[in-house]
């Protein structure tokens, strides 16, 4: 049996917020009010968003979208998420995390699960928003043709 990736949540109020944006958790572990842990299956897809302030500031804005790998499997590292995962988009700075967000927000509008569209469409809006072009918009033609592709590759 595979190990599930595991990733570790925070949230103290307008200093430390460490959530999940999207996916399907399979395990959770409350540690306290503010702390818990999350679980999910190798291959899955998820968000996980980070960000932190001092007083004088935003110190950190992050958005990593990952798969979760299977135990033994290459993976890249991400703080407080372990193992790792297969990296499908990881973008910095609150423009660039606000874009991610709303390309979610795109996919969510066609009534689709972000977890559930092709992972090459997060590798599109990684390099875009990484050269800071706007990503092409996720279509339910796209998503079809990704249904038939994992079918055949199944």
């Amino acid at each position: 049996m595979s190990a599930r990736t595991t990733v570790d949540l925070l949230w103290l109020e307008g200093r430390v917020e460490r959530w999940i944006r999207f996916g399907r958790i399979v395990q959770e572990t409350i540690l306290s009010r503010s702390e818990s842990t999350v679980g999910f299956d190798p291959g899955s897809v998820f968000a996980f968003v980070r960000w932190s302030s001092n007083d004088y500031g935003t110190v950190e804005s992050r958005i990593d979208i990952l798969r979760a790998v299977q135990s033994g499997e290459r993976c890249s590292t991400v703080p407080h998420v372990t193992p790792g995962g297969e990296m499908l988009l990881r973008l910095s700075g609150w423009p660039k995390v606000e874009a991610a967000l709303l390309a979610i927000d795109q996919v969510e509008a066609l009534e689709l699960a972000p977890e559930d569209v092709c992972p090459d469409h997060w590798r599109h809006v990684h390099n875009r928003l990484t050269t800071g072009l706007d990503p092409r918009a996720y279509t339910e033609l796209r998503h079809a043709a990704w249904l038939k592709r994992r079918a055949v590759t199944a």
